[in-house]
């Protein structure tokens, strides 16, 4: 496992004065292939200028232009809308240069963006791994795009090709996620790469579980591509689901057409000072609890396939993993009256009779265990 901290120490210490030149925009030579992929009406969008964009570089202490209530400091003034502090923050971390990181309301506002931005509803398509995470296909279905699914093979894998012969001169959009969600495993990289260098569109890496897998983040190979976006999350490795705060990291001519379409100030002000307070107490506490994850992962997968009611567990780069058992339906009720909640995959795609399973604490872990050994067909 290689977690943020460690990738950092590997590439760029970020203590040496190397790291404090090394992490310069990532503007790749423009051919317009970016502009000729972005819908025509956000090509000519004016976008919203708010109040703090306007005086931007001034100093300032008395604000009196954006209707804001003088009282009840310090959450009556709207916040960064571009959160530039808190992106050079993760800069420093995430080894991306702040100027190419899109921070949202979870990822799944990046998700939604990418539609937005380069999808013309009822004309263009996009292209999925198929199983995957099901906000990719809720989002084409709310912003009127046709969603193509292609299936992963019987190791839960994909070639390039197929991806690509599923596309035609509409398509906007390829998804992939790795590790991929509900599968847990990481998606072929060279597979990958062979679809970011050959598909003429935009290639979307979800890499919200990547602290979790050995394989190499595609966000430190940005500089290579300019057609990728990569979606990392605050609610995985880092554990703050309940923040809401999702990166995606990309050139900067998509992070400008991001920000151009983003409502104005989409990451509230308690977010950003929560994440800012995380990331001011190092990856060290990050890292260590991302190992007792991968310690207790191994654990229970090792635990789950001695069970009766087990007749698979796959492979896993997250923090969860996925088991074949003899009737999903019965045994996730069962768990539901005990008051343990697993993710019933039984109608998703190539996942009959799946259960997910989140790995949790020690504690949590047993529970889920010694129930399952005391149930009965």
């Amino acid at each position: 496992m290689i977690c943020d901290f460690q990738v950092s120490s590997l590439q760029f210490p970020l203590t040496s004065k190397r790291s404090k030149t090394a992490i310069t925009s990532l503007q790749l030579p423009y051919n317009n292939m970016i502009e000729s992929l972005v819908r025509k009406n956000i090509q000519q969008l004016k976008p919203y200028s708010s109040a703090r964009d306007e005086y931007k570089g001034k100093t300032a202490s008395v604000f009196l232009d954006a209707n804001e209530n003088p009282y009840g400091s310090p959450l009556n003034r709207y916040p960064d809308p571009l959160q530039e502090e808190l992106k050079r923050k993760i800069a420093e971390v995430k080894q991306v240069p702040a100027e190419n990181i899109f921070l949202g309301n979870g990822s799944d506002e990046a998700i939604d963006l990418v539609f937005r931005v380069f999808c013309e509803p009822r004309i263009d398509n996009v292209v999925a791994i198929d199983p995957t995470y099901g906000m990719y296909e809720v989002c084409a279905n709310i912003n009127d795009v046709e969603y193509r699914k292609v299936a992963l093979d019987e190791h839960f894998q994909i070639k390039a090709e197929q991806l690509l012969k599923a596309c035609d001169q509409h398509t906007k959009l390829i998804f992939l996620c790795s590790p991929n969600n509900p599968t847990g495993n990481d998606i072929c990289r060279e597979e990958i790469v062979k679809v970011i260098e050959q598909f003429r569109g935009i290639v979307i890496v979800d890499e919200a579980y990547s602290d979790f897998s050995e394989q190499r983040p595609f966000r430190l190979d940005l500089g290579k591509y300019e057609n990728l976006i990569v979606y990392n999350t605050f609610s995985k490795a880092y554990g703050h689901a309940a923040i809401r705060l999702g990166m995606a990291f990309a050139s900067t001519e998509i992070i400008a057409l991001f920000n151009k379409v983003k409502y104005p100030y989409n990451v509230n002000e308690l977010t950003q000072q929560k994440a800012k307070e995380l990331l001011a107490e190092g990856m060290s506490k990050i890292c260590q609890r991302i190992n007792l994850i991968l310690d207790e992962r191994t654990t229970v997968m090792q635990a789950f396939a001695q069970l009766p009611l087990c007749e698979q567990v796959y492979p896993s780069n997250a923090n969860f993993f996925l088991a074949k058992v003899s009737d999903a339906n019965r045994i996730y009720n069962y768990l539901v009256d005990k008051g343990i909640i697993v993710r019933n995959r039984n109608s998703v795609h190539l996942c009959g009779n799946c259960l997910r399973v989140t790995i949790g604490t020690k504690e949590e872990n047993t529970q889920l265990l010694s129930a399952l050994r005391v149930y009965k067909p």
